[in-house]
């Protein structure tokens, strides 16, 4: 395997998902350079949807394919946004998020939320056994952005332990403390354990 389709046209998704992988002289590309539509995401959690779209993108790609299915899930909110993060403004943008979410906190005492990060690898459409791997990240939302790195909601989000955003985290910093970064080290240890998994034998 030399080439998996990243199931998401996010680009800071795919940047850290290469970074990640490229030491497997694995390349990641994303469904958006094989012109494939996001699938339809009607799963009720993130494992469900992140199935749906690693399907998906195998099936129209014919590449196995890695699928990422996260977001921010808020106590003081019920656990929203959740699922429907990306899109929690109606589908407005990043900003857009984060304003939704700090306006939607600004009555709130209870600031405590978590970063959520479900992988699923397909080797291909009909695979009856993907791998799943989950990542959660601590912490709790800010009053106000800070900082310029990263995406999604960092810039609002205060990783347990920290005095920084996680958009003050460098990518580097990034790679070994967030929900993604825990969930792809599960993969990566999977990916060690069962190397026959990578060439199909």
């Amino acid at each position: 395997m030399s080439k998996l389709v990243l199931a998401s046209s996010n680009q800071g998704k795919l940047a850290e998902l290469n970074r990640q992988l490229e030491h497997r002289g694995i390349t990641v590309i994303s469904q958006g350079e094989l012109n494939i539509p996001d699938a339809v995401e009607d799963g009720l959690s993130f494992v469900e949807n992140a199935i749906k779209k690693a399907r998906h993108a195998a099936k129209l790609s014919g590449l196995p394919a890695l699928a990422d299915d996260s977001g921010i899930a808020v106590d003081a909110l019920g656990g929203k946004p959740g699922i429907y993060s990306a899109r929690y403004a109606d589908n407005q943008g990043d900003e857009a998020n984060n304003r939704k979410l700090l306006l939607a906190m600004a009555d709130k005492t209870q600031r405590s939320a978590r970063f959520h990060c479900c992988l699923v690898l397909m080797r291909h459409a009909e695979d009856p056994t993907p791998v799943i791997c989950n990542g959660v990240w601590e912490g709790r939302i800010l009053t106000a952005p800070q900082g310029r790195n990263g995406f999604g909601y960092d810039p609002v989000f205060l990783p347990s332990g920290s005095d920084r955003a996680a958009a003050e985290y460098s990518s580097e910093e990034k790679m070994t403390t967030s929900h993604r970064a825990q969930a792809l080290a599960l993969l990566n240890d999977f990916l060690n354990t069962h190397p026959e998994w990578l060439t199909g034998g």
